[in-house]
């Protein structure tokens, strides 16, 4: 057996702040919406990957999500522009990632980062 998709299911009764965050900001397609769900996605092949943690590094809260970016400067101006408060950096981490934490419109705390090697060339 191999798997094959990992989704997260996030219960929400306010679809439209999800929309607003993972398609407006983040720039997610809807790839699927049968008006009960919508599932937001990309044209790029993902890993697939599952974290378990104690804490989310650095001394700081336990995200709900973390959504890797190839630009992490262009996804903060985006949030930034879209008025959502950064609760967490930016910050250059000891293990090569550039992030920054916001809280989506449903509350979670969603850690956006870049590997250091892919962030706009390596400018921070």
């Amino acid at each position: 057996m191999k798997v094959k998709r990992i989704v997260a299911n996030i219960e929400t009764q306010d679809a439209a702040g999800a929309k607003s965050f993972y398609q407006d900001v983040l720039g997610l397609e809807v790839v699927m919406d049968h008006g009960w769900i919508a599932t937001y996605g990309a044209k790029e092949q993902m890993s697939i990957q599952i974290s378990f943690a104690t804490q989310g590094g650095s001394g700081t809260l336990t995200p709900d999500l973390s959504v890797e970016v190839d630009d992490v400067e262009e996804a903060l101006k985006r949030v930034v522009q879209a008025g959502i408060p950064v609760e967490y950096g930016p910050a250059d981490e000891p293990w090569g990632v550039r992030r920054f934490y916001v809280r989506d419109p449903l509350g979670k705390l969603v850690n956006i980062l870049g590997h250091a090697s892919a962030n706009s060339g390596g400018n921070r």
